[in-house]
């Protein structure tokens, strides 16, 4: 298709990026971040989760930091629940709320982050719409992890997906809902730009009205040449990290590289003529001071090698 004209870029660094972190993040760090991040012309920021603090501690203060945080006109301030527990919580702290049916296309890791395997996780979906319904949500997208391989279970296969995207749809419309999106989330680092190529492709195949955004993963070095694998076949929107920071903490690779770095992407799309809408270097300057904030180095290669002097 070609690369686009323009890219939309979801940073999702405070939220993934802390839930990782073995020391415990400040509050007022954290809040310094988002405010920070919220001026350099990005127009969405995940910032913080709400689950169960006894199983991501670094997420306790989640409503502490949405109350604290400076809200600028144009930016939309999300986060992420797994329960809808959490997205009553979420309701009541005024973030952006998207209409997100959550599934995970690995059984074993579906256990390990959720409690339930695919088939549990698909018999919720309508009690997940009609809480939508109750808060006047429109349920237009889902999103599915570990899309493309999964360190316990092993290789996915794109069939697979395939399956829960038809039986998720189908709930969806015997709802009432109609799916706008599908994002998919290459959780553990698994794919490669072909695979990526080929699961857009697919896709649009079935579902050529539907819009994909992509949520990837640098863990073995491929986050890059994913993104731009998925640009040309003419995908614009992405997930990506401040800094490189983020992984699941429940995916056994600690210590690998997290999201794609918010910063080497919006370079990227610069060199290539792609607009982003983004200040590069208040980006950089961001992913410093995140430096500082979590005590090592990140993944980001900006960070390292600055930008090109010409």
């Amino acid at each position: 298709m070609g690369l686009p004209k323009s890219v939309v870029i979801y940073e999702v660094g405070p939220r993934e990026g802390f839930q990782i972190e073995d020391g415990p993040i400040s509050t007022n760090d954290k809040v310094n971040l988002v405010n920070g991040l919220s001026e350099t012309g990005l127009t969405s920021i995940e910032v913080t989760s709400f689950v169960s603090p006894k199983w991501v501690p670094q997420m306790a203060d989640a409503e502490e930091v949405l109350s604290q945080i400076k809200r600028k006109d144009g930016v939309s301030y999300r986060t992420v629940y797994l329960n809808i527990k959490g997205l009553h919580r979420a309701y009541q702290n005024s973030v952006t709320l998207d209409g997100v049916l959550m599934l995970t296309a690995s059984n074993m890791f579906s256990k390990r982050n959720t409690n339930k395997d695919i088939k549990e996780a698909l018999s919720t979906i309508p009690s997940w719409i009609q809480a939508y319904k109750e808060y006047k949500i429109p349920v237009e997208q889902i999103a599915v992890m570990a899309a493309f391989g999964c360190n316990f279970e092993g290789d996915i296969e794109q069939k697979r997906i395939l399956d829960i995207l038809r039986q998720t749809i189908q709930m969806a419309q015997e709802n009432g809902e109609t799916i706008q999106k599908i994002k998919l989330a290459d959780t553990m680092g698994w794919a490669n730009p072909q695979q990526i190529k080929n699961m857009i492709y697919m896709i649009r195949n079935e579902w050529p009205q539907i819009k994909i955004l992509l949520h990837l993963h640098d863990t073995r070095g491929l986050g890059m040449a994913n993104a731009y694998a998925a640009m040309e076949e003419g995908v614009n929107e992405f997930e990506t990290a401040l800094g490189g920071l983020g992984g699941c903490p429940f995916a056994a690779v600690k210590g690998a590289a997290g999201n794609i770095a918010t910063e080497d992407f919006v370079f990227m799309c610069m060199e290539l003529g792609i607009g982003t809408g983004i200040n590069l270097n208040l980006l950089i300057e961001n992913a410093s001071v995140t430096e500082r904030i979590v005590g090592h180095s990140l993944p980001g290669h900006l960070l390292r090698g600055g930008l090109l002097r010409k």
